[in-house]
């Protein structure tokens, strides 16, 4: 794909200047003409350190290919990827009751070349964390599944996070409360921190019911990241049809969560930097909420990851 953009193929992931959603990515700058040619070589280097990775390396040569993997998946994951993506994301249940409403909101048109490449980088970061950490584990002989080397290491770090985690959640399921207070106001009539000019263009254009939608997909968010500490979080209630009473899968939620506090942490971090060079106080009931998103996206990783580790001391693959 590199190859083929310097040579002038459609759908360049990167560089859209005219695009206002865009405009603050970390590669908004970049050409197609000089950015392909440098991902094809990185694509190249990357499969050369996959071969490599088939060998349980040792000292500088393994330093060398964990710090590619680990830099690989760290870039793909949280400096390709925009706003774009989230929204993707975000408008997805949105669109799929207005259609059930005989409405439609041409959700499928936003999906151009350039955000769908977005979703690739994005999966191929995660696909790179993986493969970093399975190298890693096996190479300092640690277990493959938890990666740890003994009983006591397990019961020190569950601890902490049994006592962190708990709160962290917490932050991740209060943090969106703000936006969707907001966006549930100016559904029911309140311009709560907007001037009556902009929510009256809110109304007009429908772009209140967008927002309070997504408040909406936010709360919803909310009520699985408190499954994150809850028992129905390990083990599906009775009330579940097909898998009532059975063990939830840790990838079920560690993969979604991840995923979606990536899209929430490099948005977060974008929006950030927009409101910096242009604030917005007159109307901060639109603008200020979205502050609170790279906080929401860090939260919910931190508490993704600790349902992983206490979920983790159920494993039975572990050798030690």
């Amino acid at each position: 794909m590199g190859l083929y953009w310097s040579l002038g193929g459609s759908g360049f992931p990167l560089g859209l200047l005219n695009d206002p959603i865009a405009q603050y990515s970390a590669f908004r700058h970049a050409t197609a003409s000089v950015a392909g040619p440098v991902i094809a070589i990185l694509s190249f280097l990357g499969a050369a350190a996959l071969f490599m990775f088939k060998f349980n390396m040792r000292g500088i040569a393994r330093t060398i290919l964990l710090f590619y993997a680990w830099s690989a998946a760290t870039i793909l994951c949280f400096a390709i990827p925009d706003t774009r993506a989230l929204i993707g994301v975000a408008y997805a249940p949105i669109s799929l009751i207005a259609v059930l409403f005989g409405r439609s909101l041409n959700y499928f048109d936003f999906f151009t070349w350039p955000v769908i490449n977005q979703y690739i980088c994005l999966v191929g970061g995660l696909l790179w964390a993986a493969t970093a950490l399975s190298f890693q584990r096996q190479t300092r002989n640690a277990c493959a599944y938890c990666g740890r080397k003994s009983d006591a290491s397990r019961r020190i770090v569950s601890s902490s996070v049994m006592h962190w985690g708990r709160w962290v959640t917490y932050v991740a399921i209060l943090a969106p409360a703000y936006y969707d207070i907001t966006r549930i106001a100016w559904l029911l009539g309140i311009p709560l921190g907007v001037t009556k000019e902009l929510y009256q263009s809110l109304q007009d254009s429908g772009a209140v019911w967008a927002g309070a939608g997504l408040a909406l997909v936010s709360i919803g968010g909310a009520v699985l990241t408190h499954g994150l500490i809850k028992p129905w979080g390990e083990t599906f209630p009775r009330w579940f049809p097909f898998w009532a009473g059975k063990r939830v899968p840790v990838a079920a939620a560690v993969v979604p969560a991840g995923f979606v506090c990536i899209l929430l942490t490099v948005s977060g971090i974008q929006v950030f930097f927009q409101f910096f060079w242009s604030p917005d106080f007159e109307n901060w009931g639109a603008s200020t909420p979205l502050l609170l998103m790279p906080i929401w996206g860090i939260a919910l990783g931190v508490a993704t990851i600790f349902y992983y580790f206490r979920r983790q001391q159920h494993s039975s693959h572990c050798s030690q």
